[in-house]
């Protein structure tokens, strides 16, 4: 005979396992601590585990061989359990869905505004949040995905993401200088990529455009003198130097516009990328889910990008 369930329990049970402090968990969920304290108590009670233990004489603790099991599991069992006593058709019209979107700077600039656009048009009482994306979450996905409507991040860029991902637009590298640039005032040629100077974006070795990756395979190290986690950074960086970036194109192009740099073609063969949305699977059935991804053609559209091939073209 199994044991019975409260299923009360697991809002708790997550907390605790995620921030591994009574007090943390407590405040993350609106409890009180002696409150959590006794949610614990029967958690223990219930697994014949101690889940949470002290870690030395401070008050910090580490998860039991079981809590790390749990940790893994207690996320699609809180969803689960939610789906089933929220079942109902999405109807974007009334639903106040909170979206969640890590990506660069990048996208949001170039995507961000018609993508708002295009779901207040439709669903005026959603909400749009965007994260910066960060290595952790690259380097954890799809796990990392779970908390999150999704990411866009190019294919290949730091590591693979997972299974689910739906190609969203294509980009392609361009070179950009100052308009005041005298030494690139006739075109970058292929001798230039190793003599001026460079913005870097993501400037370690193991953290690199691919266009930067390209340009070293061929055998050219870039002189890079200034490094900047974002390309929103890099235009103030290149301004009134002889200094040269990579960016991508569909943002360039827009800086080009108001006079802000000038863009060049690489004088290589750059690769271009796909910009892809990736999501965790537990939410690949999801309405609202389905529906956000609609949306992002429909915003693609809007902001005049090239769409993404469909698949397998």
């Amino acid at each position: 005979m199994p044991r019975s369930i409260d299923l009360n329990l697991i809002p708790p049970l997550r907390a605790l396992l995620e921030e591994r402090s009574v007090s943390k968990a407590a405040e993350r969920i609106h409890m009180s601590q002696p409150a959590l304290s006794a949610s614990l108590s029967r958690l223990r009670i219930h697994f014949n585990d101690q889940l949470l233990v002290r870690s030395g004489n401070r008050y910090e603790y580490k998860l039991t061989p079981l809590g790390v099991q749990l940790l893994a599991r207690v996320y699609s069992a809180e969803l689960s359990v939610e789906r089933l006593f929220t079942a109902q058709d999405f109807d974007p019209e009334t639903s106040t869905h909170v979206y969640t979107v890590a990506t660069s700077d990048y996208s949001m600039a170039v995507l961000g505004g018609s993508l708002a656009s295009v779901m207040r048009r439709s669903a005026p009482h959603v909400s749009l949040r965007f994260e910066n994306i960060t290595v952790d979450i690259v380097h954890r996905a799809p796990d990392s995905l779970r908390d999150v409507t999704g990411a866009l991040l190019p294919h290949g860029y730091i590591s693979v993401m997972g299974d689910e991902y739906q190609d969203v637009f294509v980009d392609r590298w361009v070179c950009v200088t100052s308009p005041t640039n005298e030494v690139a005032r006739d075109g970058l040629t292929f001798e230039m990529l190793s003599t001026l100077p460079w913005v870097s974006t993501f400037s370690s070795r193991d953290q690199m455009t691919p266009p930067e990756r390209q340009m070293r395979m061929l055998g050219i190290e870039p002189l890079v003198e200034i490094g900047v986690p974002s390309f929103l950074a890099t235009p103030e960086m290149i301004a009134g130097t002889d200094r040269i970036a990579f960016l991508p194109y569909s943002y360039a192009r827009r800086l080009e516009q108001s006079g802000a740099l000038r863009v060049f073609e690489c004088p290589f063969d750059a690769v271009p990328f796909l910009e892809t949305f990736w999501w965790s699977a537990v939410h690949s059935h999801d309405p609202e889910h389905l529906w956000f991804r609609e949306q992002l053609r429909a915003a693609v559209e809007e902001a005049r990008l090239t769409p993404a091939p469909p698949p397998n073209v």
